[in-house]
């Protein structure tokens, strides 16, 4: 091989490069030339650029104590400032827009004071004890099972016993817990903690004095509300307050009174024209309670009777349908015979519904103890099915099904309750000194039922049932006078009071408020007529 400082290798080389340089020379000579030159410099300026600008993106290292300069990791900004404000550093390094500090001197960040806002935001970040910052809240929406109880749904849905039992206890200051029923629905509200991740295997280490996570009295998961509606006018919150304990508030939101006129012409049966009408099956219990000291619905009503109720419903102020209402107005015209009957509450609260002229519905006992249900047996001799021969039958057979509520036919005193020959389950109720009433062939006794306990007018007492000696499920029922049973059908008892003086004056003109009420409201007789109007709105709530 040549010698590099030989006069023939500089000959060689003098002489490739005047080609090269006459090559060049030639190929600019074409303008197409020159522009491929010229867009290839610019082509490659531009890769550079973008090349030296993506690298002075990268986030800048940080050296530790004691740590060479290959030595570098990359740490999250949050712990990063953690860090710096321990160590009480004044100045720290950070990369700059541009060309690594291998090229450029890097700038410097000074730590803002406690009071601006990088401080604050950090103070927000950590909490007194150091506990690191969480991930945010979490809302979850979970449902009491059947048999379930609140502790058990808030412990299942992540709470802590502590927090479940904490929150129970300010619960019970608003609301009774042991109301609710599965199928309630509970929005719970948890903040869940957690320490800095380790970056890239890097897990900094606190100097002594520095809180570790270690002993904290702050769960990882903590419960901050449960809020709940046990009704569509009740909203309960349960929060957790400062001292880390809770409190529980229950707003009761407004509800708006909607009254609605509605009737028609019964041709089979009251339910079924009520039903056609829209008056909920609610309304007809109470309506059928209201006419039972007077009408007997099995035998007093007729094809071409005709009622008409007025009754108000509660609506939520976005018009959801809260709860239903109660009867301001009924009337009933049974075979040319009008019984009307108008709601009215004495100052002690207590509800009657009374005739035009201040005088109560009520009697001593109800026509019937159980709702339209059909006399298959009258009082008076009769064949009897099982026993084979003629004997006086003491009271009157309601054919009803296993199960039908009975009610007390008026208010006394539970004086038998057990089985009794031919009777089976066998109920007396005495209601003074002059009558009792007998219940038979029962399937069982109400809760509460008993020797010695009290009874209201209209209360259920018992079910029907096929005790006894029966050839089907039915109710025997009997009316005593002294002891001796009379026809309940035929019997006439005394009425209940009559109003007088200021009593009936009140009751006059609650009677002249619901008549005008009643003037203001189309009558409805078709659920497609149910239109609510804001002008009767207005005049209900006058």
């Amino acid at each position: 091989m040549e010698r590099r400082n030989s006069p023939t290798f500089h000959f060689r080389l003098l002489r490739w490069r005047n080609s090269v340089v006459a090559g060049l020379l030639g190929s600019l000579k074409s303008e197409d030339a020159r522009w491929a030159v010229v867009s290839t410099s610019v082509t490659a300026l531009i890769a550079g650029t973008i090349a030296w600008l993506g690298a002075s993106t990268l986030p800048q290292t940080v050296n530790y104590v004691g740590q060479s300069q290959t030595a570098r990791s990359l740490l999250p900004y949050p712990t990063f400032m953690h860090l710096s404000s321990k160590a009480n550093v004044k100045s720290i390094a950070f990369a700059s827009f541009g060309p690594s500090s291998a090229i450029l001197p890097r700038a410097t960040l000074t730590v803002p004071t406690t009071d601006s806002l990088d401080n604050a935001l950090t103070a927000e970040d950590y909490d007194s004890s150091g506990q690191a910052p969480g991930t945010g809240l979490n809302s979850v929406t979970v449902t009491m099972a059947r048999g379930d109880t609140l502790a058990g749904t808030l412990t299942a849905a992540g709470a802590t016993a502590t927090d479940a039992s904490a929150a129970i206890s300010a619960l019970r200051k608003v609301f009774d817990p042991r109301s609710l029923k599965g199928g309630q629905t509970f929005v719970l509200t948890f903040a869940k903690a957690q320490q800095p991740p380790a970056h890239h295997g890097i897990n900094p280490t606190l100097t002594p004095g520095e809180h570790s996570g270690q002993g904290t009295t702050n769960p990882a998961v903590r419960l901050l509300s449960v809020n709940f509606s046990p009704s569509l006018d009740h909203e309960i919150t349960i929060a957790r307050a400062a001292n880390d304990g809770f409190n529980a508030s229950d707003q009761t939101r407004t509800l708006v009174a909607r009254y609605r006129r509605a009737g028609g012409r019964i041709d089979s049966s009251l339910y079924l024209a009520a039903t056609q009408a829209g008056i909920p099956a609610q309304i007809v219990v109470q309506m059928i309670h209201m006419f039972s000291y007077q009408v007997d619905f099995q035998r007093d009503i007729h094809p071409g009777d005709t009622f008409q109720v007025l009754y108000d419903s509660y609506y939520t102020p976005e018009g959801i349908k809260a709860k239903q209402g109660t009867i301001a107005y009924a009337t009933m015209t049974l075979g040319g015979k009008a019984y009307t009957l108008y709601r009215y509450t004495n100052p002690n609260g207590d509800v009657d519904y009374l005739d035009a002229r201040g005088r109560s519905a009520k009697s001593l006992l109800m026509k019937t103890p159980v709702d339209g249900a059909r006399i298959s047996s009258g009082f008076g001799m009769r064949f009897h099915p099982i026993l084979g021969y003629t004997r006086m039958h003491q009271g009157v057979d309601f054919a009803v099904p296993v199960g039908t509520p009975v009610m007390a036919a008026g208010a006394g005193v539970i004086q038998f309750d057990g089985v009794e020959r031919g009777y089976g389950n066998f109920l007396v109720i005495r209601h003074n000194q002059e009558y009792t009433t007998a219940y038979a062939h029962l399937s069982r006794f109400a809760p509460g039922i008993h020797v010695g306990a009290h009874v209201r007018q209209g209360q259920i007492v018992a079910y029907s049932g096929n005790t006894g000696l029966t050839t089907g499920p039915h109710l025997h029922y009997e009316v005593r006078v002294y002891g001796k049973p009379v026809n309940p059908e035929t019997i006439k008892v005394a009425d209940a009071v009559q109003l007088h003086g200021p009593a009936l004056r009140r009751f006059l003109a609650d009677k002249a408020a619901i008549s005008r009420r009643l003037a203001s409201l189309p009558l409805v007789t078709r659920v497609a007529e149910n239109i609510w109007r804001p002008s009767a709105a207005r005049i209900a709530n006058d």
